[in-house]
């Protein structure tokens, strides 16, 4: 591998076709800067590999276009980026019109031209086609497009290359299928792989994938426009009050970061709560259909919103060189991540603001992100000896029915088990290629331990231990890393007119109208299958209505009220159960269906379900009853076996709740946080008491707390055999 930063000289066309492609982008008497014609200058050559890796805005666009126009006018095959995002193919085909070039993308929002453009591509006219890392998963799309440019590629690029490496902060087992195009790829043809957080040892693993003879280039990665600013003292509601409050006096438009798709919704409404309905600011998650997505990039772009509240699903890619501010609500778990998000800022300005609200609950969310994808060596097991016994391809539904994981786990896993070659897909669904697997403890620990290295890092940003531009390019093992002078640190102070106060009366409007907007609580249709014994369809007979949950995980909303709850408050309890008869009177508006009696089911060791079933039978004069749960020895023994997969150690002990979860004590009943969606069914089946007759009655069914549904799912279905009409679940904390 080489840093090297010379290389062979453009000839004079050469140079040209790079001027006219630079000064269509960026006007004018443009030219490439000379560590941008180091990288374009080795491309032109046969056989090179080089690895760019600089700050967001330095310019890695230009390199690929520019060696695209030199190699497509000396006769070079077309171009094929590997990008991450759509919203990124769709700026990079508009970037590539206005640099003279034809260029098309293939991904799952433009299927009906998928035979236009592939026509294209076979007859030459396509000068770049940009594809997704899923793409190249897919074995129709191998055959029909690799196979036509085998030998004919004229540049392959790998945007956001740190994605192949499982040491970065933002791995994809599908980019792995770059490697599998490399190995297939004329020799002579150069690769490009460019990204802006990589540290050293991302660097090392992507440079060795892409070759001995890597040049790397990097430069410093400090951004001189961004003023960066933490405030960690705030509770959770009152983090939703500063942006509410602070919102309109930030710069421009620009983003706002959170955790997680439930936080991105709340804090819209609680954003709305204070400033009207019409106030300019929409949600952006993963769980939007493409077009919702594109439309809401473009209003930001046109700066027809004030901001944008999104999860991650809004990173990679996206462009707007004006942005404004990024605020985080919720610190990412790495500093790499939240350096690449907050890049988005202040590209084509002087000054943009960057805020982090931080908080204590978020190492609990940090800890779920370093060992998510961490591979479960039992599961795997099961998964590829489900496969292996399997006649023929196996459809990942019907691997979720077999196995009893759920269907985001099982695709995780599968990809996993194709990168090592174990599995692979098939136009008809999934196989083993019989290949063994083995569970590599040695790496996996150490990418564990890596990843919990940068929470720590992270704690030290927060903590404002030293200049927060300095740590954040330090984690980048930037060699040029030094005080920044601008941030929050360096000056002592938040960028004004920012502060750290919020308004009291602020945050009481916001909880009191976020309190009042109950979720639904969709009823599971299928059974598990797998150790349940029983897979299909949920019978209309046994089937509960949809329901309602007061508090979902870590809503802030409710986090202070359910703390006191918990802890057996008197005025705590009153308020819960107030908020209970406000949702129930909403719903029975909404639903045209009124409880005839009401059932309280009692998960953990807490008094919650208990008490607001009392409440409401106190104030809807209803007769109250209670699910019987049995516990004791077969407690354990029930969610033991050989038949319940997946489940290990965890299925043995009591019900664990996430962290700041006060439900903990010797009365929690459950399988374990671990067990699959079978092992929890089959525990819920065996360990629910004889239902009282409640024939031809509408039962409300207060439940205190669970994360997968399965024992209301139980519940209902017991009470509709005991003769209920309709069975209203009523939940008061789903966590995750």
């Amino acid at each position: 591998m080489s840093s090297s930063s010379t290389s062979a000289a453009l000839s004079t066309e050469q140079r040209e076709a790079a001027d006219r492609v630079i000064e269509s982008l960026a006007g004018p008497g443009a030219h490439l800067r000379d560590d941008q014609l180091t990288a374009v200058s080795a491309l032109v050559t046969p056989a090179a590999r080089v690895l760019v890796v600089q700050a967001t805005g330095w310019g890695k666009s230009a390199v690929y276009w520019s060696a695209t126009a030199i190699r497509r006018e000396g006769g070079g095959g077309p171009t094929l980026i590997v990008s991450p995002l759509l919203s990124l193919m769709r700026d990079q085909v508009s970037a590539a019109e206005r640099a003279g070039l034809r260029a098309a993308t293939l991904n799952s929002s433009n299927f009906d031209e998928w035979s236009a453009v592939e026509g294209e591509l076979r007859s030459g006219e396509l000068d770049v086609l940009l594809v997704s890392p899923e793409r190249l998963a897919n074995p129709g799309f191998g055959r029909r497009v690799l196979d036509a440019l085998a030998g004919q590629l004229g540049l392959l690029v790998i945007d956001e290359a740190h994605a192949i490496s499982d040491w970065g902060h933002d791995f994809r087992p599908d980019y792995r299928r770059v490697s599998d195009v490399l190995q297939t790829l004329n020799p002579q043809t150069p690769v490009l792989a460019t990204t802006a957080t990589a540290n050293a040892r991302v660097t090392e693993d992507v440079a060795a994938q892409l070759g001995d003879d890597t040049l790397v280039l990097r430069g410093s990665l400090a951004r001189k426009s961004l003023h960066l600013n933490v405030i960690d003292d705030l509770s959770p509601i009152e983090r939703y009050g500063w942006v509410a409050q602070y919102l309109p006096s930030l710069p421009g438009s620009g983003i706002v970061y959170v955790l997680t798709v439930a936080d991105a919704d709340r804090l819209v409404d609680a954003i709305r709560a204070v400033h009207g309905a019409d106030y300019p600011i929409a949600a952006y998650t993963g769980q939007l259909d493409g077009d919702s997505r594109h439309r809401l990039e473009d209003a930001l772009l046109r700066n027809e919103v004030k901001a944008l509240v999104a999860t991650s699903a809004l990173g990679m890619g996206y462009d707007k060189p004006d942005l404004g501010f990024v605020v985080h609500v919720g610190s990412p778990p790495s500093p790499v991540s939240y350096y690449q998000q907050v890049g988005r800022a202040g590209r084509a300005l002087d000054d943009a603001v960057v805020m982090l609200l931080a908080s204590r609950a978020d190492d609990a969310i940090w800890e779920h992100f370093a060992t998510a994808t961490i591979p479960d060596p039992d599961r795997m097991q099961v998964l590829l000896d489900t496969l292996g016994a399997a006649d023929g391809p196996v459809s990942v539904p019907q691997l979720e029915s077999s196995t009893g994981f759920r269907r985001g786990r099982v695709e995780l896993m599968l990809k996993q088990l194709a990168v090592d070659g174990a599995t692979e897909r098939g136009p008809d669904g999934w196989e083993s290629t019989g290949r063994p697997w083995t569970y590599d403890q040695e790496h996996y620990d150490g990418v564990l331990a890596v990843r919990r290295r940068e929470a720590d890092i992270m704690r030290a940003y927060v903590a404002g231990r030293e200049c927060l531009m300095q740590l954040l390019t330090s984690s980048l093992d930037d060699p040029a890393a030094e005080p920044c002078g601008r941030c929050s640190v360096c000056r002592g102070k938040l960028t004004e007119p920012l502060s750290s106060e919020v308004s009291p009366e602020l945050v009481r409007t916001i909880t009191g109208s976020l309190r009042r907007s109950a979720l639904t609580l969709e009823p599971r249709k299928m059974w598990p299958g797998g150790a349940f014994g029983t897979r299909g369809r949920i019978p209309a007979g046994l089937a509960a209505e949809p329901g309602r949950v007061l508090a979902h995980a870590d809503a802030p909303e409710w986090t202070d009220l359910l703390a006191a709850a918990r802890r057996g408050d008197g005025q705590a309890l009153t308020d819960l159960g107030d908020a209970a008869v406000a949702t129930l009177s909403s719903w029975v508006r909404e639903s045209g269906i009124r409880p005839d009696v009401i059932a309280s089911l009692r998960l953990t060791g807490t008094v919650l379900a208990d008490k607001v079933a009392d409440h409401l039978c106190e104030v809807g004069r209803r007769p109250r009853l209670t699910v019987p749960v049995r516990s004791g020895d077969g407690a354990g023994s029930a969610a033991s076996g050989p038949n319940q997969h997946g489940a290990g150690s965890a299925a043995s002990g009591p019900n664990q709740h996430g962290a700041g979860s006060a439900a903990s004590g010797p009365n929690q009943h459950g399988p374990g946080r671990d067990a699959t969606g079978a092992t929890e069914a089959v525990y819920w089946r065996d360990h629910l008491g004889e239902m009282p007759d409640v024939t031809g009655q509408n039962v409300l069914l207060v439940v205190d707390e669970t994360s997968s549904g399965w024992p209301i799912t139980l519940a209902a279905a017991a009470l509709r055999e005991a003769g209920a009409d309709t069975v209203l679940p009523l939940l008061i904390h789903r966590t995750v």
